[in-house]
């Protein structure tokens, strides 16, 4: 089992100067920046069918996800995407570790636009770090406080946007050019937009160190054929610095020659080499740190890598790495996963796009009524969850002779996203089913959307 150390003693806090590192991992974190912030900034312009794409209108109680509109009832839904989520992250980080963490996370992807930031405003780490020590002046505070006001220009942009997916965005972008937006929508858009600031800006490593339950439980999930950023001891220890023509074996020193790139660079500030930590977020900037060094120096890449503990010990390659995926593990997380994709998508493709309810009047169980014939009332509470106008046609079906009653309405038209109640009078022939509470279903259809068939009960009194 991979064990989770720690960076060494407790101590106070210090600000930690990430350097900003160049290579592979490094364009991989930036394509994800890239792609979830086009996502998420561009996801609420994008119009579908005359409204927006993907709204969540809690106030509505309805919520728009494309074609698909989804109720209050419908929270199973929710709950399955849930579900699929966990298990999603239970068998990534069983086998690629805290990926998620290093390049797609909000808190990583938003530390690392803020980081940029701060560098295009106030230099590279050394830079940074003698600016701070720096007395105020005129260059100080212009370059901190163009940096904080690009900060927060960020941060307020994505808490509209944020709020733009429950309330639609071009009527908040209005409300906010006419400055007439609500107290709400403005309480949230604030809130968000200062929480970004304070969380990338300032906060940083330590929200993923202490407030991200993540970094507390990733062990009970990771074992020993996990993907980690792993430092190959055997072949860099022991270290030592050494010049570039310096014949380092002879001295009996390992590749490693203590630049210590591999920490300057490290967005959490902890030295790889000491072992797999909990601060530890597999962004790998390390590994690309420490490759430039290597070729640097002339030396083979890989002294810092992903790779498995179980790999490293027994001197592994890729495709022994690949064929340990398909472990116990992780092939009943792949199972339950897929069932339950499976079902959420079959739930999704076979959802009627209406719903009906039958309620019974508690006032009157049953009576007779002029002709001899029993009769039970109903009220059917259609809802029409399509985004088109629909037409209703009701009937009833479990028992012989059973029919609605004369003037009873069997069609009802109901507007796109709307509902509405039916009373509805059933009425049995006297004599045509014997006493007690009988089994019947309301069939309501609507051509081109489907049909319901609703349970209910008929009462044939003594």
């Amino acid at each position: 089992m991979a064990t989770v150390g720690s960076t060494g003693p407790a101590r106070g806090y210090s600000k930690i100067y990430p350097r900003s590192a160049k290579g592979f991992y490094t364009r991989w974190r930036w394509f994800f920046v890239f792609a979830t912030q086009l996502f998420f900034y561009g996801m609420p312009w994008l119009q579908w069918g005359g409204r927006q794409a993907m709204l969540f209108d809690i106030e509505a109680r309805r919520f728009y996800i494309f074609g698909l509109v989804l109720y209050p009832q419908d929270v199973f839904y929710l709950a399955a995407l849930l579900i699929i989520s966990a298990l999603l992250l239970f068998l990534f980080t069983a086998v690629a570790g805290r990926q998620w963490c290093g390049y797609a996370c909000p808190q990583t992807v938003y530390t690392e636009i803020f980081l940029w930031v701060e560098e295009k405003f106030e230099g590279n780490r050394a830079q940074r770090m003698r600016l701070d020590g720096a007395p105020l002046s005129w260059a100080k505070f212009w370059r901190k406080g163009g940096k904080h006001l690009v900060w927060l220009a960020i941060g307020l942009w994505t808490g509209f946007t944020f709020v733009g997916y429950f309330t639609p965005i071009r009527e908040l972008a209005l409300q906010v050019l006419a400055f007439s937006v609500g107290s709400w929508a403005l309480f949230w858009i604030l809130f968000y937009g200062f929480a970004t600031w304070g969380n990338a800006g300032f906060m940083r490593e330590q929200v993923c160190k202490y407030m991200c339950p993540y970094a507390r439980f990733q062990g009970a999930m990771f074992d020993r054929d996990t993907l980690i950023v792993t430092y190959v001891a055997k072949r860099g220890e022991p270290r030592g610095k050494r010049s570039k023509k310096a014949d380092y074996k002879a001295e009996g020193l390992g590749d490693c020659i203590d630049c210590t790139m591999c920490v300057q660079v490290c967005p959490t500030g902890i030295d790889i080499r000491d072992g797999l930590q909990y601060e530890c977020i597999s962004c790998a900037a390390c590994i690309d740190a420490c490759d430039d060094v290597m070729d640097m120096m002339g030396y083979p890449r890989g002294l810092i890598r992903y790779s498995t503990e179980t790999a490293i010990e027994k001197d592994w390659g890729k495709r022994e790495i690949v064929q340990r995926v398909k472990r116990p593990r992780v092939l009943v997380y792949a199972l339950v996963l897929a069932l339950a994709s499976v079902a959420l998508a079959a739930s999704l493709w076979l959802r009627t796009p209406f719903k009906v309810d039958i309620i019974r009047d508690r006032a009157t169980m049953a009576r007779l009524v002029k002709g001899g014939e029993i009769e039970n009332v109903y009220r059917v509470h259609v809802m029409n969850a399509t985004e088109q106008e629909q037409t209703f046609v009701l009937a009833v079906e479990g028992l012989p002779h059973l029919a609605l009653a004369e003037g009873t309405r069997t069609a009802v038209t109901i507007g796109p996203e709307q509902s509405a109640s039916v009373p509805v009078q059933l009425r049995l022939p006297h004599g045509e089913a014997s006493p007690g509470s009988h089994r019947i279903a309301f069939v309501v259809s609507s051509e081109g959307v489907g049909t319901v068939r609703e349970k209910s009960a008929f009462i044939v009194p003594r």
